[in-house]
């Protein structure tokens, strides 16, 4: 009496909430099991094969889902990263504060190892290769064109592994990095260009198959602010 008392309450429940049982995976493929053990072996069950694919339909669309989901967190974080390396930026009253806060707060807020600003000069001599301090560097003409000459994408921003060369932006002691972001900067007429560059020692942080928008925006709103200090 006591199990059938048990049955009647559960078959009461199922009647009264039918959709609990639709909706649970697990106890609907139990009951698929059940029923293919009834048929026999000899059965093709179509209803049930049906089900199978819809079954794994409904996966992929879930994982899909996921995958959209954490893109849009992945992108609104990166948003909110540049967002405040421009408000950074634009803080500094001072070209030497400028440049102490792209070493420090720049680089932290990005999460990078190095921030390193290129410009070009006519005053370099011959080959010579003059840095100032941790962050400003100053190249021959031509410098920014030929270090990120041979990429695939001729866009503003280039994304790639680090290789012997950035040395020649890094310093010397730039063994550690292993990918690093190029951008391209254009200081208006009559200027020479420049490039500002960060390094990471990780080398899935920049890859070439990666959005650039968001650095992209970042260089214009850099390239504003440089324009301030070289006029």
């Amino acid at each position: 009496m006591s199990e059938q008392a048990i049955a009647e309450d559960v078959r009461t429940r199922i009647l009264q909430q039918p959709d609990v049982i639709l909706e649970d995976i697990d106890v609907m493929r139990a009951l698929i099991a059940a029923n293919d053990r009834t048929m026999g072996g000899n059965i093709v069950d179509l209803r049930g094969v049906a089900m199978e694919r819809l079954e794994a339909r409904l996966q992929r669309l879930e994982e899909t889902h996921r995958s959209v989901i954490a893109a849009a967190y992945e992108n609104l974080a990166g948003m909110a990263q540049v967002h405040r390396a421009v408000t950074a930026i634009l803080e500094p009253l001072t070209f030497e504060d400028f440049l102490s806060c792209l070493g420090t707060d720049v680089a932290g807020i990005l999460r990078v190892g190095r921030v390193r600003l290129v410009l070009e000069s006519q005053e370099t001599p011959g080959e010579e290769l003059s840095t100032v301090g941790d962050v400003l560097a100053v190249r021959q003409p031509g410098f920014v064109a030929d270090y990120t000459a041979g990429t695939q994408s001729p866009r503003q921003v280039t994304l790639r592994r680090a290789d012997g060369n950035a040395s020649l932006v890094f310093g010397e002691h730039a063994d550690w990095i292993r990918s690093e972001a190029c951008i391209a900067l254009d200081f208006g007429d009559g200027r020479l260009p420049g490039m500002l560059a960060f390094a990471s020692d990780d080398p899935m942080q920049f890859q070439a198959t990666q959005g650039t928008d968001l650095l992209s925006f970042l260089g214009s709103a850099f390239e504003r602010a440089m324009r301030r200090w070289l006029g």
